[in-house]
């Protein structure tokens, strides 16, 4: 499962508070695209679209195997800590309201940090936007939800993504060991970035 930033940051009780607010009434639809809260009318194309592993193989965190039955666990389990203003699980629908991707942000509010993770549809993959979009979804977390510090990881092998993750400016820090739902270790390459570096390198 996400763990926390290796550096730790320690927000005040008012700071944190204000983040997890900030989680739970948080714009989603300011998003670039067509973008929602996940609830359980979007399990059947959640599940469509975690059972390709082309989407769902690389990501650590998603429940295994994909059934009906976990999707839906998942995203009560997510609507559960977005109300706690510690979880965003946002859907991005294509143009005829399929479910085309989705975002995961897991925020520590104590800590002023956040992670993200996500998937695209396979045949959206490698169509150029996907770094400009990661671009985007950055820095609305750290000025919409209001955190000092994102953290990120991608799999060893997963050369696209860590790529993409370099391009926006995150500071490689070696790695660590993502956890599976079911116990398992992932061996990660391991990224931050502070909001004030990301305020430095990107006009607002």
């Amino acid at each position: 499962m996400s763990a926390p930033p290796k550096t730790v940051i320690h927000a005040s009780r008012e700071e944190a508070e204000a983040i997890r607010q900030a989680v739970r009434t948080a714009d989603v639809a300011a998003l670039p695209g067509r973008r929602e809260r996940a609830e359980m009318k979007h399990v059947p194309g959640l599940v469509a679209l975690l059972a390709d592993e082309r989407v769902s193989g690389w990501i650590y965190d998603l429940p295994k195997p994909v059934t009906p039955e976990s999707v839906t666990r998942w995203v009560a389990e997510n609507q559960a800590r977005m109300q706690a203003g510690e979880a965003l699980l946002i859907v991005n629908l294509d143009e005829a309201g399929q479910v085309a991707g989705y975002s995961h942000v897991a925020v520590w509010p104590e800590h002023a940090s956040a992670e993200l993770a996500g998937g695209v549809r396979a045949d959206l993959q490698n169509s150029g936007t996907g770094s400009a979009g990661m671009a985007r979804m950055f820095g609305w977390i750290f000025e919409t939800l209001g955190v000092r510090l994102m953290c990120l990881t991608a799999a060893l092998d997963n050369l696209r993504v860590q790529k993409g993750i370099d391009a926006a400016g995150f500071v490689r820090m070696g790695e660590r060991d993502a956890v599976r739902p079911d116990g398992t270790i992932r061996r990660s390459v391991y990224w931050e970035m502070t909001r004030d570096q990301w305020r430095r390198r990107h006009v607002l």
